[in-house]
């Protein structure tokens, strides 16, 4: 892994974008369109942190040029490790408030992110779930809501945490949140094992309707299903 030597503050960046909030984007393979989501992010978020996953593409160069702070691990470890190491990056800026985990391929809405980091100040929270399944702007094929919901029924049960789609890569984290969640599962697991800790714990939580975009590219490379099918089955054997 390797780190920038210091988290920058960027406390010249106007407050309309959030300079206490970090987001945390695994990168993996996406340099096609890892600038426009970086991009994209910018309007709203002052702080980007990509962690790029051992990519053999051009993400990462993408990714900074876009304007992101880049952190690289030099193998690929999975979403989970690059997560920690994401959060480890923002916890390093003594400014931050909250982290938004946010996929890179372009599936999720800045704005809904936004909303998210306003409800987490708003309502005290530490963490934010994002639900694809508390409104109907989501339009998921029947396979996969059923793997979906499938991998939410386990988690619930494991967990004793009601959740409507626990497994929804858009989440805030308060800095307590950050602080407490240790993450061991590399790779999909991760997101049930988020879900444990804020279990265990006494982080206030909630749910938000957000909507994903499935998009050409997305489906081009079978993520959504196949994805879908990583999650319930390391949920299982996990």
């Amino acid at each position: 892994m390797t780190l920038p030597d210091e988290a920058p503050a960027r406390a010249d960046v106007a407050d309309l974008r959030h300079p206490a909030t970090w987001v945390v984007v695994p990168l993996y393979q996406e340099a096609s369109v890892i600038g426009q989501v970086v991009s994209r992010v910018q309007e709203r978020f002052a702080n980007v942190v990509c962690v790029d996953d051992g990519s053999r593409d051009a993400s990462a160069q993408a990714a900074a040029e876009a304007g992101a702070v880049v952190v690289r691990h030099c193998l690929n470890l999975g979403q989970g490790a690059a997560l920690q190491t994401g959060f480890d990056y923002a916890l390093r800026d003594p400014g931050m408030r909250s982290v938004v985990t946010f996929d890179a391929d372009g599936q999720h809405r800045v704005e809904d992110a936004a909303e998210m980091v306003a409800r987490l100040e708003r309502e005290d929270l530490d963490v934010v779930f994002g639900s694809r399944f508390l409104d109907r702007r989501t339009r998921v094929d029947p396979l996969r809501r059923v793997v979906l919901r499938t991998a939410v029924a386990f988690t619930n049960r494991t967990t004793g945490v009601r959740l409507t789609d626990a497994h929804n890569g858009l989440r805030v984290l308060s800095r307590r949140a950050a602080q407490t969640v240790s993450l061991r599962h590399n790779r999909m697991a991760h997101a049930s094992e988020i879900v444990a800790q804020v279990g265990r714990s006494d982080l206030r939580w909630a749910e938000h309707p957000v909507e994903i975009l499935y998009t050409d590219y997305s489906r081009s490379k079978g993520q959504s299903l196949l994805n879908s099918v990583n999650i319930l089955v390391e949920t299982l054997l996990g």
